[in-house]
């Protein structure tokens, strides 16, 4: 069975130069392991013939033991009836002398075929023992294709990967990352250009209105602020606001002052 050497090619060819692709062993392997199979199969219906044919010689060997037995019997039997005057004795002898000539006819025959099964017997040994080694070898050898396989998915993974990350420009990655940078930049100064142009277009009404309603600040605290501002100078008692004179800002702000002059109690 020259399958031994057979297998040990196919797995040599995993590193054989002339192979440049991972595939190839594999499906080598995977064919090996089908004429592995298939010499099995061959192996085994052998191997059932030969028992067959050894336990047809055994057969054969007891059934003539078993006749070379009765003929010794029937010539015994014959003996004894011309002892007994049964029978004439030259008859009796004559007979148990054809009766022994069969006994060693079937014992020739029973040799030859107790010979061809111990033969046959040692080529079922022999074929059982080769049966057994090859179904080992079949075994280990799908746990290598099963590995081998299983090395090709992640090798053909791994190179799948590799040429995606080979084929990465980097500064062109780069450049794309500072053109995104800078669009984003654009936006912020487009966006930060429109909040300024809007706060030029309010109204001085909306720039009180947003002061006066920024309550961010107590009443004491606005109130030091505009002491601060008039130098330290109290309002009017009781924060009553005075109708002011025709005359413009400029009018309206001295008069201010002076009301605010001729309060001598300050507002705590």
């Amino acid at each position: 069975m020259g399958i031994f050497g057979r297998m040990g090619k196919i797995f040599q060819a995993e590193t054989n130069s002339a192979i440049d692709k991972l595939e190839d062993p594999i499906k080598m392997a995977e064919q090996g392991l089908r004429d592995l199979r298939s010499d099995l199969q061959k192996s085994i219906e052998a191997l059932a013939e030969v028992k067959a044919m050894a336990i047809r010689s055994k057969n054969q060997a007891a059934n003539y033991k078993a006749q070379a037995q009765q003929y010794q019997a029937k010539a015994i039997a014959l003996l004894q009836r011309a002892q007994q005057g049964a029978l004439d004795q030259t008859e009796a002898e004559r007979l148990a002398a054809a009766a022994l000539e069969k006994k060693n006819q079937m014992l020739q025959s029973y040799q030859t075929a107790w010979n061809n099964y111990q033969q046959q017997q040692a080529q079922v040994n022999k074929l059982e023992a080769s049966i057994r080694n090859l179904r080992n070898k079949i075994q280990q050898w799908e746990n290598e294709v099963r590995m081998l396989r299983a090395r090709a998915s992640v090798a053909k993974a791994t190179k799948k990967v590799n040429q995606e990350m080979a084929s990465i420009d980097s500064s062109s990655t780069i450049n794309m990352l500072e053109r995104m940078k800078e669009k984003i930049e654009k936006e912020e100064a487009l966006a930060q250009s429109y909040g300024e142009i809007a706060a030029e277009n309010q109204s001085v009404d909306e720039e009180i209105d947003q002061v006066l309603s920024d309550t961010s600040l107590s009443a004491a605290q606005e109130l030091e602020a505009l002491k601060a501002q008039i130098a330290g100078k109290p309002l009017p008692q009781g924060g009553q606001t005075q109708s002011l004179p025709e005359g413009g800002t400029d009018t309206e702000l001295e008069q201010l002052k002076k009301e605010l002059g001729s309060d001598s109690e300050p507002v705590s």
